[in-house]
């Protein structure tokens, strides 16, 4: 098996060490396993591409490559360039730091690197490690991860659904904020809402007298509705989420047409 690895926490995150971990127990011995990822962290990008700058790209080991850009030029990198042509059977990215559940969805570029394998016609999943309060004395915060995502990684690829020819299903896997012990077994789950927070901006004053504004997520750990990621999550099981690049508000499509008609 071939198998292309990404992240947005950037080539020396060690989410992506676990990651390769992961790829390799997949491919076995005969297997071959590619990394591109970001020279830079690129949390927060969601899907987005260097569509108007070229970006560099430096090789630094066999099938092991960095480039300025986002995840998802990550994959297109790969695919149209380092791989010369050779199709990876799977792509996979993470394993993220903090998780990938609920809004964050919409702003992950650990997502988005998977997004775009789908929407270029290869499996893809999406791995994220919840964090929190709980793992504060653990030594590998990526306990969960580490331990479990090989065999929810293989029972997808097994078991799990791949239909679409045009935007085709991906999936999102968060672990819990849980030692692997303690660990509760694969739960399907739809993605949730925060409901009670936002992300937002808040305002500084550099020394030089210049006004800046960080970037702020809202509370990982307000509840989500019974039975989606978030909550799943922080029950202490491992939440699958199959996802599809097609924004249409499916359900109202119908209703819509009828009052505009």
């Amino acid at each position: 098996m071939r198998i292309l690895i990404t992240n947005d926490d950037g080539i020396n995150a060690p989410g992506l060490a676990v990651l390769e971990e992961i790829a390799a127990g997949l491919a076995g011995p005969s297997g071959e396993i590619w990394v591109v990822a970001p020279a830079f962290e690129q949390s927060g990008v969601g899907h987005c591409i260097s569509y108007t700058h070229p970006m560099m790209i430096a090789k630094l080991g066999p099938r092991r490559y960095a480039t300025e850009g986002s995840p998802a030029d990550c994959v297109l990198a790969a695919l149209h360039d380092v791989l010369q042509g050779a199709r990876p059977d799977l792509v996979l990215s993470g394993v993220n730091r903090g998780n990938n559940a609920a809004e964050n969805v919409l702003y992950s570029g650990t997502v988005g690197g998977a997004m775009e394998a789908a929407l270029q016609g290869i499996p893809a999943i999406a791995l994220s490690q919840y964090l929190g309060p709980e793992m504060g004395d653990m030594e590998d915060p990526f306990e969960s991860a580490r331990r479990h995502g090989g065999a929810v990684v293989r029972a997808l690829l097994d078991r799990g659904i791949w239909a679409g020819e045009d935007y085709r299903l991906f999936y999102n896997v968060n672990f819990p904020p849980r030692s692997a012990a303690d660990t509760l077994p694969m739960r399907v789950a739809a993605q949730g809402f925060r409901r009670d927070t936002r992300f937002s901006c808040d305002p500084h004053i550099s020394p030089s007298g210049r006004r800046f504004l960080w970037i702020k997520g809202g509370a990982q750990h307000s509840p989500t509705l019974p039975g989606t990621d978030a909550a799943v999550n922080l029950a202490g099981h491992i939440s699958v989420t199959p996802m599809r690049a097609d924004l249409t508000a499916h359900d109202v499509l119908s209703d819509l047409a009828e009052r505009l008609a």
